[in-house]
């Protein structure tokens, strides 16, 4: 990727040019906004790998911006916020932040946590909330991520648990990506917790209900000595 490009927005002066001054010593290019409009043009103007974006924004929220954000981009998102409030911190992730710092707070800890999300955004797949209300056509089927429905090609709805719709988003946000076992689990939210033969017996039974041929799947592939891949176009529409 070479260096990271991140996105500073702050409305107060002197803490955008502080941690605008402080990244760029610490390796990365950085560009400094103050608002929802400067934020608009920086992503016009080109790549952004990270935005760290403050909840507070005079008149604007930035809660309801990384919410419009996640609408139409991917990158990761770190809250910067004063408000420390576990349901404050919980508003910020459901709508797609990918961490929340409160302030003040160290700033080595700061950029630890920046070099960790820019690391897992590398290899981890793409977190379900990101997509999770669109439209997804993948080898004649369809999943409709607000109704959580599954149509077979010949128009049949097909009834999926709730941890095989989970991965089943997971691959569509990643198709052709070769996915560890691991990063799968990471996804799902069982780091730590599920074994490799567990995510083998999810890609089982999803297998079992979208191949037409499960023994020999032509939708998702194992690839011997690393995991599983959605070897499937993936077209998405948000209607």
């Amino acid at each position: 990727m070479g260096i990271a490009r991140l996105l500073v927005v702050d409305d107060d002066e002197e803490m955008r040019l502080m941690l605008t001054d402080f990244l760029r010593r610490s390796g990365f290019h950085v560009t400094p906004a103050a608002c929802g409009p400067e934020i608009e043009q920086a992503l016009a103007r080109g790549r952004i790998d990270l935005i760290l974006l403050d909840v507070m924004l005079g008149d604007e929220n930035g809660v309801e911006i990384c919410a419009r954000l996640r609408r139409d981009h991917e990158m990761p998102i770190i809250l910067v916020s004063a408000l420390s409030a576990d349901h404050q911190r919980m508003a910020g992730y459901e709508v797609g932040a990918d961490d929340y710092i409160a302030k003040p707070f160290n700033p080595e800890l700061l950029l630890a946590r920046v070099r960790a999300v820019l690391k897992r955004a590398r290899r981890t797949p793409s977190l379900v909330y990101r997509r999770s209300g669109g439209q997804f056509a993948f080898a004649g089927w369809h999943y409709d991520g607000k109704r959580d429905e599954v149509t077979s090609p010949a128009g049949f709805q097909v009834a999926l648990s709730r941890r095989e719709t989970e991965l089943l988003k997971v691959l569509l946000a990643n198709p052709h990506i070769p996915l560890s076992r691991e990063e799968i689990a990471e996804a799902l939210g069982d780091e730590g917790e599920a074994s490799g033969r567990a995510i083998d017996m999810l890609v089982t039974r999803l297998r079992a209900k979208i191949e037409s041929d499960p023994k020999a799947p032509e939708i998702l592939k194992t690839l011997r000595g690393t995991g599983y891949v959605l070897a499937a176009d993936v077209s998405l529409s948000e209607a």
